[in-house]
């Protein structure tokens, strides 16, 4: 088992469960401190390799995943993994894709999808989630089972 990140270090998004997830930007450099275990890219093409367990969801910029049922199913994991691993969030900027996926991970953790991207700017940065259809994608998401 790997643990999670530290509460309060810049990038993290603490979930109400208590799950704690980092979004960042790739433009940027990688933080200091320890590497995630299990990292989710939106990207438009392929990113380059990464020494930990990556996942790539083909989500081009400005833009909503290619694939919704893919997106759901990657969100899901990585969900699920944040309860007891290091897991990363990331596009190009940090804001806007990385911002609607913490929103709908806020959702999968209990907060109501209308309230969500509220969530993620409060938690995370102010600057979440830049386009009216990723603020619509992220109302519409919905938990399993809902």
């Amino acid at each position: 088992m790997t643990e999670t990140w530290t509460a309060g270090t810049a990038g993290i998004l603490h979930l109400p469960s208590g799950r704690l997830i980092r979004g960042r930007g790739l433009r940027r450099p990688l933080p200091a401190g320890p590497e995630p275990a299990f990292a989710v890219y939106l990207l438009g093409k392929r990113p380059p390799e990464v020494p930990w367990e990556a996942a790539w969801l083909r989500w081009p910029d400005f833009r909503l995943p290619s694939s919704p049922a893919e997106a759901r199913a990657v969100l899901g994991e990585a969900w699920e993994r944040a309860a007891a691993e290091r897991v990363e969030i990331a596009c190009a900027g940090g804001r806007g894709r990385t911002g609607t996926a913490l929103a709908c991970l806020a959702v999968l953790d209990g907060v109501p999808a209308d309230r969500a991207v509220r969530y993620v700017r409060h938690h995370y940065d102010r600057h979440a989630v830049e386009t009216p259809w990723q603020k619509r994608y992220a109302r519409r998401f919905t938990a399993p089972g809902v």
